[in-house]
């Protein structure tokens, strides 16, 4: 059977026909295993939409549009705030709207994304409602990690595998969707895979800019110490601007759901808080991803310079498009390269680092005095 929504999925032929299998009659749960960027996110959004669209996912309905987009009434998204998923948020997230009638007639979807982040006390709370599941309601659970959750909890799921993408496979996906060939080659190297990002950076107007904030990060901090600490600033003030971006975005989430006067009809105020509630987190999670994305150009640009040092093919180059920076030498690349990849580890790691400061320490390992 041709499921629309689901055959829009590239390059997991096995997981997606085994999806297409389980629409009919869905088990309760599953995990959805595999690589970052491999598409598990894509895939869930589509087996939700299949799961709410009273006609098995045609793709073009409200049910599919809202569903896709992760704002259906019946579509619970739990994401982990900060490092873990804690406790409060599966009692509030899934327990509790797991055992109420759904906004709107049909199916109760949730989608946990990041679940191998799920705490001890969290992970048991989330056991005790897949060992006794609310009827029509089905978990879908993400995640690069699957062999760090709970036996308990893949016990009572079903497994579905998703394989890495190659990079080939990527830029061929998005030539095949219009984009130019070496753009997007470019999204597919910067991106390391992931064909949602490749995407986002390709067609997206401001989909580069996390580059052009990196290089000009890396030209300042390669002046020596001062200009080390006019990188971190220029920095952080693309991730406030990035941060303030995504305040918009809010007002078009909860646009199907309000009424005449701007306020949330009473059926939907349970969708309204959700959606809130994932805009808050996202806001306060911007900056350090921001702060991260740039980092990651960074890393590429000090990359191809030792690359192209070396005299590495330019096929070899993560940046394609760009001229590697002559003033570095290839000691004092290798020499940043180590201290921007060590602060990015960091920033995954401690929550309350001082970003700022962070910063300031890696691009002071591009300076001249660093070699």
């Amino acid at each position: 059977m041709t499921v629309p929504v689901l055959e829009a999925v590239p390059g997991q032929e096995a997981a997606m026909a085994f999806l297409r299998g389980a629409a009919a009659r869905p088990h309760h749960a599953y995990v959805l295993a595999g690589p970052e960027g491999s598409g598990k996110s894509l895939a869930a959004r589509a087996f939700a939409a299949t799961l709410l669209c009273g006609r098995g996912g045609c793709g073009e309905c409200r049910d599919c549009r809202l569903a896709l987009d992760d704002r259906h009434p019946n579509e619970f998204v739990v994401e982990p705030e900060g490092r873990d998923i804690h406790v409060d948020t599966i009692r509030h997230e899934v327990w509790q709207p797991a055992s109420r009638t759904a906004p709107e007639p049909g199916r109760k979807v949730f989608l946990i994304r990041e679940a191998d982040r799920l705490s001890p006390a969290a992970a048991d709370t989330l056991l005790k409602v897949l060992e006794e599941p609310p009827a029509e309601t089905v978990f879908l659970l993400m995640s690069a990690r699957a062999h760090e959750l709970p036996e308990t909890i893949l016990s009572r799921c079903h497994v579905v595998m998703f394989a890495a993408l190659a990079e080939w496979f990527v830029i061929d996906q998005l030539v095949s969707e219009g984009v130019e060939a070496v753009r997007a080659r470019l999204a597919a190297r910067l991106a390391g895979g992931n064909l949602g990002r490749a995407r986002r950076l390709a067609v997206g107007e401001d989909g580069l800019a996390f580059r052009d904030a990196a290089g000009r990060a890396l030209e300042l901090a390669a002046a020596g110490p001062s200009g080390a600490l006019d990188a971190a600033d220029a920095v952080m003030q693309a991730a406030t601007g990035y941060k303030k971006a995504l305040k918009a975005e809010l007002e078009h989430e909860l646009a199907p759901f309000l009424g005449e006067g701007g306020r949330p009809e009473d059926a939907y105020r349970g969708a309204v808080r959700r959606i809130e509630t994932r805009a808050q987190r996202r806001e306060r999670r911007a900056e350090r991803d921001y702060v991260d994305w740039v980092l990651l150009g960074v890393s590429a640009l000090l990359r191809d310079r030792i690359v192209a040092a070396l005299g590495g093919d330019e096929a070899l180059m993560l940046n394609p498009d760009i001229r590697p920076l002559d003033q570095l030498s290839v000691l004092r690349a290798a020499t940043g390269l180590a201290g921007i990849e060590a602060a990015r580890a960091e920033l995954t790691e401690d929550l309350n680092l001082n970003t700022r400061l962070l910063l300031e320490q890696a691009f002071l390992r591009l300076g001249p005095q660093a070699a």
